[in-house]
């Protein structure tokens, strides 16, 4: 169903206005910020914050989605909820109204009487917003609705959102941190098996104009379903690749000595220790499940890898649904490792429509295992041996 991707490029377009005009005006956006409370917060961070804009991001894809694809509502999940208390203690439930006027009044009630700033985020969110793609309009497609979940982190990265600077260079293309690793993602999934059908990833701060200061940014996304696979990085690739081809095969002619990967900053060390084996000096450091996600998709290393329980549905159902589209995916970490999957065996997929047994509050959409994400199954392969050997080996040696 062409027809639902095309309308999440769209809005994950105007999401992506919504952050910037959030983030354009600093004494402004700093009255948007608020501490989650317990069963929201992830608990890899003893502060985690949630904005106007995480909020009223989500609530824009859900109603939007709603009013063009009536019934896929229910279906939507988000990280956030859609309540925000202002400054004097009231209690807001952020929605989007039926017109600009309305949504401007509610959005005063937030911002504390902020006519001006209330105004310019009201006419961002009615804006209409196009996106056209030639590679969309090739493909005929049937999904059915009914079979369909949709999971939105609606601004993935939220303290590089709130902190981060704008002036960060990259190392070999992959940014450190800043407001480059602010994402907006949009899984969709197969409700009955859990798998990833099609995703969206926005990246609203690529590049700044230093004249007027204005961000523009890329939208990636990817369809992955009953043999069609198809991507907006290789869009000369046939339409019907097959189910498990690779549409994209630049990591496999790639010197097989090599490896690269992307990790989270608060890696343990003992994978640390293994992954220097195996990488060398191609490891870097990243903020944002999201956009280390995207580097991977984007080609700039071959393995994004993570050992802890603190990513969610939200953070990975977009980036698989692309990387499956290229012939890729990602994988439950633990399950790889405990069953030996780099020996040929079929490496365990996340999947998106169960809750995690017994967990309780955001724990229920952990990726419990930690993740590792792919471009190419031959590749991953080869990388969980030497990986395994490695850590094998260190664990001998203690």
């Amino acid at each position: 169903m062409s027809e639902i991707l095309r309308e999440l490029l769209c809005v994950s377009e105007k999401a992506a206005n919504i952050a910037r005009a959030c983030r354009q005006q600093e004494t402004l956006f700093q009255l948007l910020i608020e501490e989650k409370k317990e069963g929201e917060k992830n608990k890899k961070f003893a502060v985690d914050f949630k904005t106007l804009a995480d909020v009223l991001v989500q609530e824009v894809i859900k109603q939007t989605m709603e009013n063009k694809f009536p019934g896929l509502e229910k279906n939507i999940f988000g990280e956030e909820s859609n309540e925000f208390t202002n400054d004097l203690g009231e209690k807001i439930t952020i929605q989007l109204c039926s017109t600009e006027e309305e949504t401007t009044e509610l959005l005063s009630r937030v911002l504390g009487g902020n006519r001006s700033a209330s105004e310019a985020l009201a006419k961002v969110v009615h804006q209409d917003v196009s996106f056209g793609d030639r590679a969309l309009d090739s493909i005929d497609i049937c999904i059915p609705q009914d079979i369909l979940g949709i999971w939105v982190d609606p601004i993935d990265s939220t303290y590089q959102y709130i902190k981060g600077p704008a002036d960060v260079k990259a190392n070999q293309g992959i940014f450190p941190c800043g407001l480059q690793c602010v994402t907006i993602l949009i899984g969709v999934y197969d409700l009955q098996t859990g798998v990833p059908l099609m995703g969206v990833i926005n990246q609203p701060f690529v590049s700044q104009d230093l004249n007027t200061l204005r961000w523009k940014g890329e939208c990636y996304w990817g369809l992955s379903y009953m043999g069609t696979n198809i991507h907006s990085l290789n869009l000369t690739i046939p339409i019907n690749s097959g189910k498990n081809q690779p549409a994209s095969a630049s990591s496999d002619r790639e010197s097989p000595d090599l490896f690269s990967a992307v990790i989270s900053t608060s890696e343990k060390v003992t994978l640390k220790a293994a992954l220097s084996q195996v990488c060398g000096d191609s490891i870097f450091r990243a903020a944002g499940a999201g956009y280390k996600s995207l580097c991977v998709v984007q080609g700039l290393v071959d393995i994004y890898i993570f050992s802890e329980d603190t990513t969610f549905k939200w953070d990975t159902c977009a980036a698989h649904a692309i990387l499956r589209a290229m012939g890729g995916g990602i994988v439950d970490m633990k399950e790889c490792l405990e069953k030996n999957a780099g020996a040929g065996l079929i490496p365990p997929e996340l999947l998106y429509h169960k809750e995690n047994t017994g967990a309780t509050g955001v724990d229920r959409w952990a990726n419990k295992g930690g993740l590792i994400a792919y471009r190419s199954r031959k590749r991953l392969e080869t990388f969980l041996s030497r990986l395994l050997q490695n850590l094998a080996s260190l664990e001998s040696q203690t």
